[in-house]
């Protein structure tokens, strides 16, 4: 039995795309239409409604029948919208203030193979923090300093929309508000310098995340996505998450068997095959990844995020 509260507010129901905007006032909430991206934030404050202030607070205080009021209002009085076009639109992290999050290291049984790693037996964790978020067009500042091999790696990431402890596998969809695309981008050297990864992985910039949450009403299945990452351009990765070795479910009731998830808190679960680490020739053949790369990184139905390196 899960140990949460009886009541929640289940934002993976919405059956929308949202975003986390920056904006000249800050965060605010965003929401896709048709014709761009529609400020929910700013559109409630001129109908004189409550709104949540960013993904952040959507998420953490249940303020999904806020969303719908303005979506509402909106439907009635279409000249109160504040509306971008996607090309002027400004994304920031899709969330700012997790309490955590948590990274699945060698989740394909192929990736795990060309990085010659035995395949594991439960789900290996690690960390990244606040300070590595990052968000689609945004710049990562390579820390040249400390390393030179630096990696991209391509993830589903689930959004946590309810709290959560010891969920059952059956039930663990039902704790996540949506999905979204990210990228564990790793220093290679300072992540295999020691038996822990955490040095290699969190970087200021090194957890671009989005542009998207798409709700979880709107995935019907996380375990049948394809995935895809562009460097430059050049197709490097192309799998699918359906050969996870711990699939969704799995990997959220081995996490809640540890600890309590909170909304707003992700897990990253685990990149394929495809990666610079995992190329057969030295490492120092290889062409790592470097100032003024670009990296796309995509998932099926939940769009495409780019970062450039400087």
């Amino acid at each position: 039995m899960a140990l949460t509260s009886m009541l929640y507010d289940d934002v993976g129901r919405l059956g929308l795309r949202l975003a986390n905007l920056r904006t000249p006032q800050g965060y605010a909430l965003g929401v896709e239409v048709e014709d761009g991206v529609l400020n929910v934030t700013a559109t409630a404050a001129g109908l004189d409604l409550a709104a949540p202030r960013d993904v952040d607070d959507l998420l953490q205080n249940g303020l999904s029948a806020q969303v719908q009021a303005v979506l509402t209002a909106v439907a009635k009085q279409p000249a109160t919208r504040v509306v971008s076009g996607l090309s002027a639109v400004k994304f920031a992290p899709l969330v700012t203030r997790p309490e955590k999050i948590i990274c699945v290291g060698f989740n394909y049984r192929k990736h795990a193979e060309e990085t010659g790693t035995p395949i594991p037996k439960a789900p290996p964790l690690f960390s990244k923090f606040r300070n590595a978020l990052n968000h689609h067009e945004g710049v990562v500042v390579l820390p040249t300093r400390i390393d030179d091999r630096f990696d991209y790696e391509t993830e589903l990431v689930i959004v946590f929309g309810r709290e959560g402890r010891d969920v059952a596998q059956a039930e663990a969809l039902d704790y996540v508000a949506g999905y979204a695309v990210g990228n564990d981008l790793s220093a290679r050297t300072m992540q295999t310098a020691t038996t822990q990864f955490l040095a290699g992985k969190t970087s200021d910039g090194f957890a671009p995340l989005g542009p998207w949450l798409v709700t979880r009403d709107r995935v019907p299945d996380p375990n049948a996505l394809q995935l895809r990452t562009f460097v430059n351009g050049e197709t490097k990765q192309e799998w699918n998450t359906r050969d996870m070795i711990f699939n969704c479910r799995q990997l959220i009731a081995f996490v809640t068997s540890i600890m309590t998830i909170k909304p707003g808190d992700i897990i990253f679960t685990g990149t394929p095959q495809g990666v610079i680490f995992g190329e057969k020739a030295p490492p120092e053949q290889r062409r790592w990844l470097r100032a003024g790369d670009e990296v796309t990184s995509e998932l099926e139905g939940l769009g495409r995020l780019t970062v450039r390196l400087a």
